[in-house]
């Protein structure tokens, strides 16, 4: 029987390279505004690590036990889940962010047997209790322990000796992390070690993500791969829960100061950096690649960062929380007829599938698919459902029995995922996306879809982004173009309004797909995901578009 364990590559990094930075975190700002951090070496975080799951291990908590996270991004953190990871224990990741109902069901979802938390979240647990109710082992992080609970500080006293890492095979569970429920409740996603040894294979190899790279970690969760590659991971100082008010001066600061090679993030992220060096003047020559995803990606910032990392790749890989990466393009392929494409509402181009990926197009459809064929398939052009299969590709929702019979297709070689997003591929085996299936508009004069009719408005000069929804019964609905104007223009009075709709209305008139698009309205700011504060909310711009006839 084959055997990984993710963890693993933190103790190699620590006898290969054991002063090399693993993790940088910022530590507050000195007298002229300057950022100070700490830091720790690979052979310091194997250290905290092993003494935490020394201490753990004492306290009960054993290979298999899912164990539920609520630790602020940092040193904690990464040193936690590694620990845990080690034990052969499984993280349970839930951004907190989402909403105390959908939280909260999350939480009964994943049935954890223990929880590491800071103190807010044991007074949640001890206010709902019902929730954590599987909840064994209750452990406090930082700040003043919680009554009725085990200090970490307490449990893990100093201690030199090593932890061996737990032998765990491929189909072990290895983490749980959830979706970030765009288009209703988050989902829980079992990751297996064997999943996690493919999305790490598929990083160096695919992404070209090396050992020794230095890593803004804009999009915390992807950190948490970090001391498997060898990569050192800068935290940045910033609000991980409002990336839309992130200060693009301490960014740029993060990456002249520590030398930074590569980052992710979302477009909300790098639009906001890209803005404020394009005004200083700001090169950005220590950057190889920077990966964007999270939603699509206008060609413009694909150009103007192009030229603010002086050399360096700009990617946008594609992807989901059930598997990642799938697709993968950057700058050098986009820009180019395949920008000039885009611009003329032919979705957005995603790329070519990694090694390991298989991704076909199938007929549009919301009903179960029980079992895979390859007639499914349809041809390169024809717009249909994305789905995908792998070894990184996860095979079931977290007790949610229908979610899976939804999502999943069960086929003689292994499980395809139903990625719930529409698109096609063109001639040279690229991806093109063009929105969610359950964002799709459906009038009595055919099918629409988000993305390219989107990309025709959002070059208005006066617009920073748009969004089509449909009003009224699927297949009788109205396109209705609902618009957020760039800050500058938000107090904007109705004639200025009425002419902007007049022009956006003449831009749609020019492209056979946007002709029919006469509803359009204007909303002060579009409602967003918490995890990227990019992904446009539709349903819910849907239903005040609605209210608002």
């Amino acid at each position: 029987m084959e055997h990984y364990n993710i963890s693993q590559g933190l103790v190699d990094m620590a006898k290969r390279a054991p002063f090399r930075p693993g993790i940088i975190l910022p530590a507050g700002r000195n007298a002229q505004g300057r950022s100070k951090f700490i830091q720790l070496s690979f052979q310091q975080m194997n250290a905290l690590c092993d003494r935490y799951a020394n201490g753990l291990s004492a306290y009960g908590i054993s290979k298999g036990q899912r164990v539920l996270l609520l630790i602020r991004p940092g040193t904690e953190l990464i040193a936690v889940c590694f620990a845990l990871l080690k034990i052969g224990a499984v993280p349970v990741l839930i951004d907190p962010g989402m909403g105390l109902k959908a939280f909260l069901q999350c939480v009964s979802e994943a049935a954890p047997e223990a929880m590491i938390a800071i103190p807010i979240g044991h007074l949640i647990r001890r206010i709902f209790s019902k929730s954590f109710q599987t909840v064994q082992r209750a452990v406090t992080v930082g700040g003043r322990r919680f009554p009725g609970t085990a200090a970490l500080e307490q449990i893990c006293p100093e201690n030199k000796e090593s932890f061996p890492v737990a032998e765990t095979a491929l189909e072990d569970e290895a983490a749980i992390a959830f979706t970030s429920g765009g288009t209703g409740i988050p989902k829980g996603v079992l990751y297996l070690q064997g999943m996690f040894q493919e999305v790490i294979r598929s990083m160096r190899e695919d992404l070209d993500m090396a050992e020794g790279e230095i890593h803004l970690a804009a999009m915390y969760i992807f950190a948490l791969f970090n001391p498997a590659l060898g990569v050192t991971t800068v935290i940045p100082d910033m609000d991980a829960r409002k990336t839309a008010q992130v200060n693009p001066a301490y960014l740029v600061e993060a990456i002249q100061t520590h030398g930074v090679t590569l980052s992710m993030g979302s477009p909300t992220i790098w639009k906001k950096v890209n803005r404020y060096c394009l005004e200083n003047d700001i090169r950005l020559p220590s950057v190889k690649h920077i990966f964007i995803f999270g939603a699509p990606v206008a060609p413009t910032v694909i150009r103007e960062l192009s030229e603010v990392l002086d050399g360096g790749k700009v990617c946008t890989p594609y992807g989901a929380t059930e598997a990642l990466p799938i697709t993968t393009i950057d700058n050098t392929e986009l820009l180019g007829d395949i920008a000039e494409k885009t611009e003329q509402g032919a979705g957005a181009c995603v790329g070519r599938p990694v090694s390991g990926v298989r991704l076909c197009i199938i007929p549009i459809s919301d009903d179960i698919i029980e079992k895979w064929d390859d007639a499914l398939a349809l041809p390169p052009g024809e717009v249909g459902e994305v789905v995908v299969t792998g070894v990184m590709v996860t095979r079931e929702y977290l007790n949610r029995p229908e979610a899976t019979a939804q999502a999943k297709i069960y086929g003689d070689d292994g499980v395809w995922h139903r990625m719930g997003d529409i698109g096609y591929l063109d001639d040279a085996g690229r991806l093109w996306f063009c929105g969610r299936k359950a964002h799709r508009v459906q009038t009595e004069a055919g099918l629409m879809l988000p993305v390219p009719c989107e990309s025709i408005f959002n070059q208005h000069p006066k617009v920073a982004r748009t969004a089509l929804v449909g009003v009224g019964e699927p297949g009788k609905q109205r396109p209705v173009l609902v618009v957020e104007l760039l800050p500058e223009y938000a107090k904007a009075d109705d004639k200025m309004r009425q002419h902007i709709a007049d022009e956006l209305r003449e831009r749609g008139a020019k492209h056979e797909h946007t002709r029919t698009i006469q509803d359009i309205r204007f909303h002060p700011a579009f409602p967003v995901d918490v995890r990227h504060n990019a992904k446009i909310q539709r349903q819910k711009l849907a239903e005040w578009a609605a209210k608002n006839v």
